[in-house]
């Protein structure tokens, strides 16, 4: 297992060559400390595990892994479903230059109109303006600001070496940041 920083493991997620919207997250607060657990995963990318602490209000820390190379039945079973989600995520790469950034401001304007204009629900106006700025990842997200979804725990049990790995790196960050509560 390959432990790299989390910004990383996100660049990987993004240059996947995969379907954008099958990707779904399990996302959370750390069981034993500051920050937050989160699982990535995909059909054919695999399931990505990060750990994340916020060092001030501009700095995000944090360490993650690929756990597994593929999203499998059992694993997928603690993945939310696009019909049950509570909430959606996405992943973004910047414009690559002026006219790139031009021309997805013209596609997510053409979305905003569509839908302005005709009644929809609120997931597939997601949905659209992700495939217009070309988001790389998005789709269902099961996540708790103040506590653990119980998938997040399940996961963390069936990967127990990779959150016990994760969690040394990620308390060796916060004691080489010289911060011992994280930014609340």
């Amino acid at each position: 297992m390959r432990i790299r920083e989390w910004q990383d493991i996100l660049e990987d997620v993004t240059e996947r060559n995969v379907d954008p919207d099958d990707w779904r997250a399990v996302a959370g607060d750390r069981a034993g400390g500051v920050g937050e657990d989160m699982y990535l995963a995909h059909p054919r990318a695999g399931v990505f595990f990060l750990k994340t602490y916020a060092k001030n209000p501009y700095e995000v820390r944090g360490v993650g892994t690929q756990v597994a190379r593929n999203l499998d039945d059992e694993i997928g079973s603690f993945l939310p479903q696009e019909e049950e989600a509570g909430g959606r995520f996405a992943v973004q790469s910047p414009p690559e230059d002026e006219d790139h950034a031009e021309t997805l401001s013209k596609r997510l304007e053409t979305v905003l109109e569509t839908h302005a204009d005709a009644p929809t629900r609120p997931q597939d106006l997601f949905d659209d303006v992700m495939e217009a700025i070309e988001s790389p990842a998005f789709g269902p997200m099961e996540y708790d600001q103040y506590d653990r979804p119980d998938e997040l725990d399940d996961l963390s049990d069936r990967f127990e070496e990779a959150d016990e790995l994760l969690n040394a790196e990620l308390e060796d960050l916060i004691e080489t940041d010289e911060v011992d509560r994280g930014f609340m």
